[in-house]
């Protein structure tokens, strides 16, 4: 196929476009605060928290948000999220480092040589990698240059190029879903919902296990029947475009490599000590990431213009979820202007009073879902709903730690499944996957997430998972 066509079909699969669809939410924001009554509840302290008091709502002078504030609402948004907008920029931007030293590319080749006569054991230990990527550091984008690899490596193995491809994307998602020291979702999540960062972290382990274990059986046992009848597989464009030499050129994994792994792991320790120890938050994450940035760069000899430039094409990638972010947060703003979130917050405590709170977390985990759909980033998706969800868990009693794990599932089983998520869908067009072919192979999978997901809700909710 010719390349304008290939970039014209991957165009089409990526279909809908993130930005136009969070400026018609602003839009029906703005409709909202002509139409909604103006309302408000009075916030109280509880252990150093704002909290909502459920009995003292009132109805206020309404203010609808005019059609020049619509727009100014996005300038708004884009500096009260500064904190997470810049948090998000310096954390990419140290990743953009970790790539430019190679470490990482040639640790994953590597493996991947390692493992290519030993087949049974390619699916288990790479999607545990992408597992444990997804869960600490919150790769996305970035997985999205190994499909080349494992793509060719699997369909050489007797597999096919969904094989390929899923250990890739399923693999990252566990991590995503899961999310044990995230910090673009739960980090995110908790911040704004007063929660101490990475806390209620043994729940999300247990749950990590879980979903790694039903993945990888899906992906396995599929795997093998294709390995059995190849005519159960797919084997479309990717498996013709991609090119299979990719490993065989690999820069070997040098003592250099190793070493910025072994600092790179050490960031992570030094980072739940300080988060457990010295209740470390944003500002001091940021800074520990900054310094790993630099420990790094020395390591592997890179200059100082190297340093700036690998930074800054880091900071680059993660430009698009950053203004994701603002323009969430003027969502936020809207709202906040025409005083009518706690008139949304009463309407929906009232419907949620109904039934028992164990449904409650149920139904903020399902509708979660249903918003990942139109906010596929999950930085995004966090900024745009915990304000709203943190005070409505209160107010139903639901503890805000469930409510983010509410939120962390949906967004990490939306990732594999939503064509409105870019990257997923940019993964396919790489393997040369139609949606509908993976929409229809992985729906069972996506099924039993789901139904995973929303019993760990249920009990997180009857074993008040907390702190709060």
């Amino acid at each position: 196929m010719p390349q304008n066509n290939q970039d014209q079909s991957a165009r089409r699969k990526r279909g809908i476009n993130v930005f136009v669809l969070l400026f018609g939410v602003l839009l029906v924001a703005t409709i909202l605060t002509h139409v909604v009554p103006a309302g408000e509840y009075a916030r109280v302290e509880v252990d150093g928290r704002s909290v909502v008091d459920p009995q003292s709502f009132q109805q206020r002078e309404a203010s609808p948000v005019t059609f020049f504030q619509l727009f100014s609402a996005i300038h708004t948004g884009l500096v009260d999220a500064g904190e997470i907008i810049f948090f998000v920029l310096i954390i990419g931007g140290t990743f953009g480092v970790l790539t430019a030293t190679g470490a990482v590319d040639a640790f994953i080749r590597s493996l991947s040589r390692k493992l290519g006569n030993k087949e049974k054991w390619l699916i288990p230990i790479m999607m545990l990698f992408f597992a444990f990527a997804g869960a600490f550091t919150g790769m996305a984008e970035e997985t999205l240059a190994y499909i080349p690899i494992l793509v060719p490596l699997a369909v050489s193995l007797g597999f096919d190029v969904i094989t390929g491809t899923a250990i890739v994307l399923v693999g990252a998602s566990i991590g995503f879903t899961t999310a044990i020291m995230n910090p673009f979702t739960v980090g995110i999540a908790q911040g704004i919902a007063q929660l101490p960062i990475f806390s209620g972290i043994g729940y999300r382990i247990g749950l990590f296990v879980i979903m790694y274990l039903v993945s990888v059986g899906f992906i396995y046992r599929y795997a093998m029947k294709v390995k059995k009848n190849r005519s159960l597989g797919f084997y479309g464009e990717g498996a013709a475009t991609i090119e299979t030499t990719d490993t065989a050129k690999a820069q070997p994994l040098s003592r250099t490599h190793k070493l910025v792994l072994i600092c790179f792991l050490l960031n992570f320790v030094a980072l739940i000590y300080g988060v457990l120890e010295f209740k470390w938050y944003i500002t001091e994450i940021s800074a520990l990431f900054v310094i790993l940035a630099i420990v790094i760069t020395l390591i592997s000899r890179m200059s100082p213009d190297q340093l700036i430039e690998s930074f800054m094409k880091g900071a680059a990638g993660m430009l698009t979820g950053a203004l994701i972010i603002g323009l969430s947060r003027a969502t936020l703003v809207v709202l906040g202007e025409g005083h009518i979130i706690d008139t949304l917050l009463y309407h929906a405590s009232g419907l949620l009073d109904e039934i028992p709170p164990v449904l409650s977390a149920a139904g903020m985990y399902i509708l979660q879902f249903l918003i990942h759909f139109v906010v596929p980033s999950g930085s995004g998706q966090a900024a745009l709903t915990m304000p709203i969800m943190a005070p409505l868990a209160d107010l139903v009693g639901v503890t805000r730690q469930t409510a983010v794990l509410s939120f962390s599932l949906a967004d990490g089983i939306g990732n594999i499944i939503f064509p409105t998520s870019g990257y997923f869908m940019a993964g396919l067009a790489l393997a040369g996957i139609p949606w509908i072919r993976w929409a229809k192979w992985i729906l069972p999978l996506i099924l039993t997430q789901f139904g995973i997901g929303l019993v760990a809700v249920i009990l997180a909710n009857l074993m008040h998972y907390g702190p709060f």
